[in-house]
């Protein structure tokens, strides 16, 4: 007798795009199993285990799958190439990483380790593993992190860390030597190190900056992961709305002046600074670039590697470039005295500046600047627009559902847009966004060009409630309200916009 939980005359057919599949469901069936029968388990409730079947005729398979997990099994129909797609996601490499690391032999003495490491196959294999699933599911950053009992690797996802596997602690060494190798980096030297990998991927080389420095548990890596196609981008695809994407526009044909990005790290200032670049015309004009390091390679323009250690900085490095004739800088970060000096004097003389900035909005960066050395009649002078920005999760549009916000979200929400609801979309998790409810991510921004009255103002020493108050005559949206009308448009959650602006 077939150990069927429904009758088939009442199967259901389910989208896998939109459902969410328990971790302990695919721990029941193996992915040889899976992908024999074109199955993926979905949950498992009271003795019975919800699989979904491309033919849910098939007695054969649901016999096997009833002896194997010793529970009575509940077909539902979807399509095949959907279940072929979740039994890659899901039948991840994860538990190949943990089996190939896993096998191999106890630490030895940390000589003999590292040199038995470079031929040790299976940690080629598990570290190739471990970068080929983070480019799968679109992670920006890996890392490897040594604790006291096992070996953490996290996965940076559309700016948050999740823990993805944990690995046996003496795979640590082999895996630091296998990834220092692959990265040209020195085998025998623990102190900080930087190096780059590039691997060939199945569309595009994957190109990979890895950082390493001890603990108190061993050496840690990170991996920054470069996705080519952010070099590419245009300010259009960023998340500006149209008045702020329509005001910077303008203020990028300035022929002299300086731009300034300014927000906390990780909230695209590179990639805003980038797509502005990709804006100009630089068939007649020279764009020189000084970056920290030069993550993405630009046709037509001349970028300079900040190196520290060769006595190479950003004031350093823009002393020297303001003798080549440049039309256009842009200079990775303003982050010490010199720097900001400098770049103020270049965009005095007729250059166009931009550069990136730490601050928390448009009028925290003239404080900024004031804090670094630059005078108020200067930064009036060359100072043309200041952009304002952070990065928010884009709500997955697979399984977005209407819910009921908290207060303070829905209370942030009427105060921006005037409009009282509760009800706000919000993922609920699914199979497309890994159970997050959030795919991707979006830019919020504000946009503060600077007018007469403005720069008047900075001439007067006026407080930080002054200038913010002439912005918002002059039509500055702040980024909360940005952040509120794209919540409004269903881009994103309003807990998306507090957690991101606040945090910031």
């Amino acid at each position: 007798m077939v150990n069927v939980a429904r009758s088939q005359d009442h199967v259901e057919t389910i989208d896998l795009n939109k459902f969410r599949i328990q971790p302990e469901a695919t721990r029941i069936i193996s992915a040889a199993m899976a992908i024999k029968h074109t199955i993926i388990p979905l949950t498992v409730s009271d003795k019975t285990l919800k699989v979904a079947m491309s033919d849910i005729h098939n007695i054969v398979a649901i016999q096997e799958l009833a002896a194997v997990s010793k529970m009575r099994i509940e077909p539902v129909h979807a399509e095949a190439g959907k279940i072929r797609a979740s039994i890659e996601r899901h039948y991840n490499a994860y538990q190949e990483i943990e089996r190939q690391l896993s096998s191999m032999a106890p630490a030895e003495p940390k000589k003999q380790a590292e040199k038995d490491d470079l031929s040790d196959a299976p940690v080629i294999r598990g570290l190739d593993l471990i970068i080929r699933e983070a480019v799968k599911v679109r992670a920006s950053d890996i890392h490897i992190e040594p604790q006291s009992n096992r070996l953490v690797v996290r996965y940076r996802i559309d700016g948050i860390l999740r823990e993805t596997m944990s690995l046996p602690v003496n795979s640590h060494a082999s895996l630091l030597s296998r990834l220092k190798v692959m990265a040209s980096m020195d085998i025998a030297n623990h102190q900080p190190q930087d190096g780059q990998i590039t691997l060939k991927g199945a569309h595009e080389n994957i190109d990979i900056r890895v950082a390493t420095i001890n603990t108190i548990y061993g050496e840690m890596a990170c991996l920054r992961l470069l996705d080519k196609a952010f070099a590419a981008r245009s300010l259009h695809e960023l998340g500006f709305s149209p008045d702020n994407l329509l005001k910077y526009e303008q203020m990028l044909k300035s022929p002299l002046g300086m731009i300034l990005v300014c927000g906390p790290t990780g909230s695209g200032k590179t990639t805003t600074l980038y797509a502005s670049l990709n804006t100009l015309d630089k068939k007649s004009r020279k764009v020189i670039t000084i970056e920290d390091p030069v993550e993405y390679r630009f046709e037509d323009i001349t970028q300079v590697q900040v190196n520290q250690r060769g006595g190479i900085n950003f004031a350093g490095a823009l002393r020297s470039i303001t003798r080549h004739d440049p039309d256009v800088i842009m200079v990775g970060e303003i982050r010490d005295p010199d720097t900001a000096a400098l770049a103020t004097q270049a965009a005095l003389t007729g250059r166009l500046v931009l550069s990136s900035i730490h601050a928390n909005d448009s009028i925290g960066t003239i404080f900024r600047m004031l804090d670094l050395g630059v005078e108020p009649f200067l930064i009036s002078a060359t100072l043309v627009c200041i952009v304002s920005q952070r990065m928010v999760r884009r709500l997955c549009p697979n399984c977005a559902r209407l819910i009921p916000a908290s207060p303070e979200a829905e209370l942030a929400y009427q105060r921006e847009t005037g409009d009282s609801t509760i009800l706000f979309r919000y993922g609920e998790g699914c199979d497309s966004c890994a159970g997050t409810g959030y795919l991707g991510r979006i830019a919020i921004s504000e946009v503060l060009p600077l007018n007469q009255e403005f720069r008047a103002a900075l001439l007067k020493n006026a407080s930080a409630d002054e200038l913010r108050q002439i912005a918002r005559r002059a039509g500055m949206a702040s980024m909360w309200h940005d952040g509120m009308l794209k919540v409004k448009a269903g881009i994103t959650t309003p807990s998306e916009v507090l957690r991101t602006i606040y945090t910031g």
